[in-house]
């Protein structure tokens, strides 16, 4: 069994920004014992697949997984925990438990063991590619789409992100949060940019946004208008990090298919950031702080306002598929 492509973009983007360290343990505990470090490369219903670089070059390492196969995808994330596990008690390595700090201090980039990051990013491990019947992405990602596809996913980001480029203005205020969007970060320019090469100059005149994206973007409006800070933050959070990591493999994927360099997959490039990792590690440093000047209300209600940001993702992609769908 074969899981979809969005679905294995999720898993490998959350192991490689948010368990580097766990990746490393597994490949040590499964034939490179010097591993100097390990990239999470894909997975089927069999096992995962990892990059692993050692003092004799690069290798391919498949791990099969605890109680394979799997046959539902909520399934992976049990599998990656019990093989994180295993590979601790073949190392001789106590394991971390859950909101946890390992003795020797955690991973780099997953933010404080017990802070409200990794709250939101655990209690949302399942809304992750969460897409089921939506394979608009999945099939741009395999080849069963043309650019044209790929320019109709470009024209909705463009109405999602002028609304959460709009929003996030609001965050400048703050003298926390202004430092979840530094200059260089928005992503209106760079799409307007990737249109241009996509569309053509007149490409204002040519894009629509489908249902879903008209309420998406109108859901973020509506919290800016309302100025509550922390849900235009469950916005920005679900889109930045996700386009900061698994964004990065749909960049080189597209690119490839579609003979695109600089404009047209523009979008993706995050170069006046700088590090993506440096900055996701300082962007969960930040979501730690806020959850602490948050209540346990407004904790729980920003964790659904991260929850309906995924739904309305997976809602973009099934109303671009029905879109192209003949009359």
């Amino acid at each position: 069994m074969s899981f979809d492509d969005a679905v294995v973009a999720a898993v490998t983007a959350h192991m490689n920004g948010d368990h580097a360290g766990d990746n490393v343990l597994i490949a040590r505990a499964w034939g490179y014992p010097g591993a100097a470090s390990a990239t999470m490369i894909g997975l089927d219903a069999a096992a995962g697949r990892w990059r692993v670089s050692d003092a004799d070059g690069d290798h391919e390492l498949i791990v099969p997984w605890p109680g394979a196969p799997l046959s539902e995808r909520p399934q992976i994330r049990r599998a990656v925990v019990m093989l994180y596990r295993a590979a601790c008690e073949r190392l001789g390595v106590p394991a971390r438990e859950e909101h946890a700090a390992p003795p020797h201090g955690h991973a780099a980039g997953e933010g404080a063991p017990d802070g409200f990051a990794r709250r939101l990013r655990e209690a949302t491990w399942t809304d992750h590619g969460d897409s089921e019947g939506a394979t608009f992405m999945t099939d741009i990602m395999r080849g069963r789409s043309g650019v044209r596809e790929y320019a109709e996913l470009a024209a909705q980001h463009w109405f999602l992100y002028e609304a959460l480029d709009d929003a996030a203005r609001l965050l400048a205020a703050d003298p926390l949060l202004a430092a979840l969007h530094p200059e260089g970060l928005g992503r209106v320019v760079a799409l307007e940019r990737d249109l241009v090469r996509l569309l053509g100059a007149d490409w204002r005149a040519e894009i629509r946004p489908v249902p879903a994206t008209e309420a998406y973007a109108a859901r973020i409006r509506e919290l800016a208008a309302e100025g509550w800070l922390a849900g235009v933050v469950a916005h920005h959070y679900t889109r930045y990090l996700g386009d900061l990591s698994g964004g990065q493999a749909i960049a080189r994927r597209v690119a490839g298919r579609f003979d695109l360099d600089g404009a047209g997959v523009s979008f993706y490039d995050f170069t006046a950031v700088g590090d993506p990792a440096v900055f996701k590690d300082s962007y969960r440093r930040v979501l730690d702080a806020l959850g602490e000047r948050l209540s346990a209300d407004e904790q729980g209600r920003m964790l659904d306002e991260v929850r309906a940001a995924y739904r309305f993702n997976t809602q973009v992609f099934l109303d671009l598929g029905a879109a192209r769908l003949p009359a």
